[in-house]
């Protein structure tokens, strides 16, 4: 099992093609991320309810990052492995960000949100595995890092449009109290810039076949066979459903809770109908959850706690900015839409710092301290940033607060990848990166049944504690990364 000789090392000019469409993926996310709570307001949502309109996006991860993965690994063909994946994925979402603006409802709109989380993670998931495909072990931080400085980039550009095209006399404000022309125009732009830079890396890359990846292996590595599973192993999370939907129905507690018990119950479910059949998708997938190595079990931890804070985040900063920063009366004038401008500035400047903390800070912390401790390190100024929207009430002085946050979500998109590039099976790197993000999406489902309820019962009218929220699990995730280990 001794290594041929590994894979060709890759220049800048490499590494750049490998990882360029990246930006573009990450300009229609950053337009989801900075502005789906002021479509959905702007159509006349209230507050209270926008947890549940973003359940789409989580959901919708949750079902087509394995599922992806698991073909992508088996996919070859004229067009490569991955490849098809990202120019597929690129399409749809482009078709989505120039229909999300035009949504007549609330529903229409809520649907364009799930078909372009959907797209937009065909388009993601391979990308992940397309790094480990393409690079050697000894590139693989270098790798991730140029992928997290693009999509620093590519946020950067989707959260900072509207603010721009305000100042280039695009209109604000929409007469009725509806979507600005500065949204609209960014969804318009960020569809055509997704689908050329997706583009990009396609024509500018040629992928390994199967056969040139056993050679630089140095053999022809089968799949790990799944672990069997057992019929008992699901009746404790199908009873689990079952209790939390009866007491979601008996207690009266919110409704959004029931998908939270279906969540449960299903995942029961197919792990008794797979321990019955042993074949197909559903029984490899559910195979290869259970037979995860030890490594991405914690760094699994790492990423729930991570990634609930982050989706917080993303649901009420603009909430938070427009009621204790900007005083902002109602979701309709121009107070308001002065403030979901300034919260896309907020974010560009986060991602800004996460461009260049990817760039110049995590490949030398790594090199001294580790992935792991690294890792660690940044998810602790994460959680100080969140924390400082306790205090702060200056529209500038928030800047800083971002500084932390920016740091926090550069080593999100890179340490945990280039942590498991190295350590998981070639044969199934598509898969386990697929099932990797689950638990990036399970946190965000958790978040949206939840987090609406609590804020209900415990800060009605007063959404600044979201913030204090949010730092106290992005801290437990830096604690978490503690128990990593390398390897």
């Amino acid at each position: 099992m001794s290594k041929a000789g590994g894979r060709p090392r890759q220049g800048f000019a490499g590494l750049w093609n490998i990882s360029f469409g990246f930006l573009g993926i990450q300009i229609g996310f950053a337009l989801q991320n900075a502005n789906m709570s002021r479509v959905f307001q702007s159509l006349g949502e209230s507050i209270e309810n926008l947890p549940l309109l973003w359940i789409a996006a989580p959901l919708t991860g949750l079902l087509v990052q394995p599922v992806i993965g698991h073909y992508s690994d088996r996919t070859w063909g004229r067009f490569g492995r991955r490849r098809p994946y990202f120019l597929a994925g690129a399409v749809l979402a482009a078709l989505a960000l120039f229909g999300m603006p035009n949504a007549p409802v609330l529903l229409a709109a809520a649907l364009l949100l799930w078909v372009l989380d959907a797209s937009l993670n065909i388009s993601m998931e391979p990308f992940r595995a397309f790094v480990g495909d393409m690079l050697d072990k000894d590139q693989h931080t270098a790798g991730y890092a140029i992928q997290t400085a693009f999509i620093g980039a590519g946020a950067v550009i989707g959260s900072a449009t509207p603010w721009l095209l305000d100042h280039f006399g695009v209109s604000n404000v929409a007469a009725g109290g509806g979507l600005p022309d500065t949204v609209r125009w960014s969804f318009y732009l960020g569809g055509g810039a997704l689908l050329l830079a997706v583009l990009w890396t396609v024509l500018t890359t040629r992928e390994y076949s199967p056969e040139e990846l056993a050679a630089f292996d140095g053999l022809v590595e089968p799949a790990p066979v799944a672990p069997p599973a057992r019929v008992g192993a699901g009746i404790p999370w199908l009873a689990g459903g079952a209790a939390l939907g009866a007491l979601v129905f008996f207690a009266g507690l919110e409704k959004e809770l029931y998908l939270l018990a279906g969540l449960l119950a299903a995942f029961g479910l197919a792990r008794m109908i797979t321990a019955v059949t042993k074949a197909g998708i559903l029984g490899d997938l559910m195979g290869d959850f259970s037979g995860m190595p030890a490594v991405m079990k914690r760094l699994a931890v790492v990423q729930f706690f991570s990634w609930s804070a982050l989706f917080i985040m993303w649901i009420y900063t603009t909430p938070v900015v427009a009621q204790y920063v900007f005083h902002a009366p109602d979701t309709i004038g121009a107070v308001y839409n002065e403030a979901g401008n300034w919260v896309g500035i907020l974010m560009a400047a986060q991602n800004a710092v996460a461009t260049l903390a990817a760039l110049f800070l995590l490949r030398p912390l790594a090199g001294r301290f580790g992935k792991a401790r690294t890792h660690a390190i940044a998810l602790a100024l994460g959680a100080l940033g969140y924390a400082s929207f306790l205090v702060i009430r200056d529209a500038n002085a928030l800047i800083a607060a971002e500084i932390g946050i920016g740091i926090a979500w550069a080593s999100i998109l890179a340490m945990p990848y280039a942590i498991l590039a190295s350590a998981l099976p070639q044969a199934k790197l598509g898969v386990y990166m697929g099932l990797f993000n689950v638990f990036i999406v399970i946190p965000q489902l958790l978040v949206a049944t939840v987090i609406g309820t609590v804020m209900r019962h415990f800060f009605p009218g007063e959404p600044i504690w979201t913030m204090a929220i949010a730092a106290a699990v992005m801290g437990m995730a830096a604690l978490a990364t503690l128990r990593v280990r390398e390897g």
